[in-house]
């Protein structure tokens, strides 16, 4: 390894630039050049490359976002793009490249390995999500589920006050993993998550059931799902049933931003040393990730086309503690 490159791709995730700022000091002790592929995979396959050195990831370990930008590439999804992509990888020079983002990322490099004979591919899981398979946490999830936790307190205390009930939605288009723990931080009395068939009538009946015995008000904690938005449809028709008037809060891109935690630090940080070490050792098309505190190497297949479950005993808990 002489020559490696670093990108971003899909939702940015509070983290990333300590990763970044991790590989590049990394990379440099090394004695390897590294530069930083600008807007994920729409810059890859432009070539569209800056040198990162010390002072270009300096002060930067605190910030939201991602230095080197990203995107999400339609031009990525069709093979002409991902051969456009692995020629500027030989014009650039590269002999590795890391790839700090989720499943589609990581699907489309598997696909671009599958199309050419290019670098050695290493991802890193970045997702508030939290929905990749091979590491128990990615970079942003701490980040955004603390910023959920600080949005149901805020909203608990007006929802005392005017004993009133509230649907606040989260991110979480395939998995309830930001909905499922800020719930549970939060203290939410329910939850609506895409792992489980949701029921109206059964989420009413319980918040009745709750008011009856003296509780003054309820948070409902949704993921968005497919359809961001659903919140509102849901505390409609929970309104109409109870006979109320709820609010609804959505956070949205909210989660995305803001200095990353102590937590999202340290595992960018950690995460960014380990895929340069990784491209060292020689692997290729695999991701860096880090389960029961162990750092492993999960093949890129297997980290979107196997499902990611929930924590069995996260979703027991929830069902009593919520009453």
């Amino acid at each position: 390894m002489k020559r490696i490159g670093i990108l971003t791709s899909g939702g940015d995730a509070p983290g990333m630039n300590a990763c970044i700022r991790a590989a590049v000091r990394t990379a440099l002790v090394r004695d390897i050049e590294i530069v930083g592929i600008r807007r994920g995979y729409t810059g890859l396959i432009s070539g569209d490359a800056l040198p990162l050195d010390r002072q270009a990831i300096r002060n930067t370990i605190h910030l939201g976002g991602t230095i080197i930008e990203t995107s999400r590439s339609k031009e990525f999804y069709t093979k002409e793009g991902r051969l456009r992509a692995a020629a500027a990888i030989e014009r650039l020079g590269l002999d590795g490249v890391i790839l700090i983002g989720g499943e589609g990322t990581f699907h489309g490099a598997s696909l671009l390995a599958a199309d050419a004979d290019t670098a050695a591919l290493v991802g890193v899981p970045g997702s508030i999500d939290n929905d990749v398979y091979g590491t128990d946490y990615c970079i942003g999830f701490d980040t955004a589920a603390n910023c959920a936790v600080e949005a149901i307190d805020r909203i608990r205390d007006t929802a005392r006050s005017h004993e009133r009930l509230f649907f606040i939605e989260v991110m979480g288009r395939t998995a309830g993993f930001l909905a499922l723990e800020s719930g549970i931080a939060g203290g939410a009395e329910e939850l609506v998550i895409p792992e489980e068939e949701v029921s109206i009538a059964r989420i009413g009946e319980r918040i009745r059931a709750g008011f009856t015995v003296g509780k003054k008000s309820a948070i409902v904690v949704v993921a968005e799902g497919k359809k961001p938005g659903i919140s509102f449809e849901i505390a409609r028709e929970i309104g109409e049933q109870l006979n109320t008037d709820p609010r609804v809060v959505v956070l949205g891109h909210l989660q995305r931003g803001g200095p990353p935690t102590m937590r999202d630090r340290v595992l960018g940080s950690l995460l960014g040393v380990a895929a340069v070490e990784a491209l060292l050792e020689g692997r290729r098309g695999c991701m860096v990730g880090e389960v029961g505190g162990d750092l492993g190497c999960t093949p890129l297949e297997e980290t979107w086309q196997k499902k990611k479950p929930l924590d069995e005993n996260l979703v027991r808990i929830f069902s009593f503690l919520s009453e």
